[in-house]
């Protein structure tokens, strides 16, 4: 199956000049999620993992499918003020802004072995943000793994020497 064909690309979203990577029509067909969280999951070759985490927003429909199949917790990574308990932050750059992300201060326990899933790898600034919040924690990085990289824009720079899989390259 080649996921490349149930990706979208949207012009000018959410701004112009940005070339948005649409996964809705994957979401829609049961076959190719499938065949996508497959390919995500086998990525990790038996790796244990305790906790995966998942990026607003995109980020939660594969990271709670990769948790429920590694048998591991699921956490969320939210933009600011979305989650009810004590969090710590970090702050981040991305092709078109700034944003901050917030986990809950419990989330992790020192050890914890950890998947971040997200949807797309662009600069690295998100992702590079999130191991910034698992490390505050004592978490132990697995593996960061993606949908999709955009390898143009250079995101792998960001998270040094990382372990990172994306489904697709662009």
């Amino acid at each position: 199956m080649n996921l490349q064909d149930y990706i979208r690309d949207i012009q000018d979203f959410p701004k112009p000049g940005i070339g948005f990577k649409d996964i809705t029509p994957l979401l829609i067909s049961p076959e190719a999620t499938a065949f996508c969280l497959e390919t995500l999951a086998n990525s990790l070759q038996n790796q244990k993992i305790d906790k995966v985490i998942g990026v607003e927003s995109r980020g939660f429909f594969f990271g709670i499918l990769l948790a429920q199949k590694l048998n591991a917790g699921f956490i969320p990574v939210r933009k600011p003020k979305k989650l009810p308990f004590d969090t710590i932050s970090a702050s981040y750059e991305l092709e078109y802004g700034s944003d901050t992300l917030e986990m809950h201060v419990d989330a992790i326990q020192p050890g914890d072995k950890i998947l971040i899933h997200d949807d797309v790898l662009a600069t690295g600034g998100t992702a590079k943000a999130v191991c910034e919040l698992v490390e505050q924690l004592g978490g132990e990085i697995v593996q960061i793994n993606f949908l999709m990289e955009l390898s143009f824009l250079n995101g792998r720079e960001k998270l040094g020497n990382k372990e990172i899989f994306a489904a697709l390259t662009y």
